[in-house]
């Protein structure tokens, strides 16, 4: 098979992982830089060119699209989608699952315990609405936070509202979430692979921080979810239609709740606290969904 991760590092570890993985097993890989890709509109042909020329026989995409591109890399996925190019994320999944609120709203209307947020547009109503989060301390977070930039703990009302005038200026829309106290700044992250919890870790921040991200100097061990909390987290990435997702969990006193769904998680710190081969994991279902993929397509057109 031709597979392309589609990539701004070509040696960045998650894309470094999966390209061993995929050469391991015999694929023909290639990384490729999204930002520097043209896409092409015309009828009947959409195309993607790349280095002046047009990205022909490709038969999967593995997206690995960071968040400060979202927009472009959502488009990308978009064009290969029209060319019949099977990918382990879907452009309208990655858009949803990138803005917090509206993944939140999602998870929400599954029936999915998510915290209490609210997003909010007029920062003089602030104050009734931290009420309604049971008072500070809160959290507020810029919709497309990763790896915990733009994720800062207010411990009081006017904290509070200081930050969120001051995102407002710069026009980032911001949301507001309780805090859960009773975490101590653990979380859990688990990751999916096809519908299957391939592996799990438990965060814990330093001391005197509250956010997890091992970015941030947290600590990791691996741990093994229940039944319960597995059906929680294969429920939240089909919810999100993503196949392959990290997705975060925070223990609550009203029981677990789901923090977040990342369709694009990062593949080190999981795979080196758990020791399981995440990478390879998304190469082989990659490998049996294109299979799949390819006989609806051959059908499809037969019918035609």
């Amino acid at each position: 098979m031709n597979i392309a991760i589609l990539s701004r590092g070509s040696q960045l570890y998650s894309t470094q992982s999966l390209y061993r993985a995929g050469f391991r097993r015999v694929h023909h890989m290639q990384v490729i830089d999204h930002q520097r890709c043209n896409l092409l509109i015309e009828k009947n042909i959409p195309q993607v060119y790349y280095e002046g020329s047009p990205l022909l026989a490709i038969d999967a995409v593995i997206p690995r699209i960071g968040a400060s591109v979202t927009s472009y890399g959502a488009a990308v996925i978009k064009q290969f989608e029209m060319m019949d190019v099977f990918t382990s994320a879907r452009s309208e999944a990655l858009l949803q699952s990138r803005d917090k609120f509206r993944c939140l709203q999602r998870l929400f209307v599954c029936g999915l315990d998510v915290p209490k947020t609210f997003i909010c547009r007029n920062v003089e109503d602030l104050p009734k609405l931290i009420d309604k989060l049971g008072g500070a301390p809160v959290i507020v977070k810029l919709l497309e936070s990763t790896h915990g930039i733009g994720v800062v703990l207010a411990e009081n009302k006017k904290t509070a509202i200081s930050i969120v005038e001051a995102f407002s200026k710069t026009n980032q829309r911001v949301i507001v979430q309780e805090f859960i106290e009773e975490a101590k700044g653990a979380d859990i992250r688990a990751f999916v692979v096809g519908g299957r919890v391939v592996a799990a870790m438990k965060r814990q921040a330093t001391d005197g921080e509250f956010r997890s991200n091992l970015h941030r100097g947290a600590t990791a061990f691996p741990v093994q979810l229940n039944e319960e909390e597995q059906r929680m987290v294969t429920k939240a990435t089909r919810v999100m239609g993503l196949d392959v997702a990290g997705v975060d969990l925070l223990r609550s006193k009203r029981g677990m709740l789901v923090l977040e769904v990342n369709a694009s998680p990062g593949l080190e710190g999981i795979e080196g606290t758990t020791g399981v081969n995440i990478a390879g994991a998304i190469i082989d279902f990659v490998a049996r969904r294109c299979k799949k993929w390819s006989s609806y397509k051959f059908k499809s057109k037969a019918r035609r």
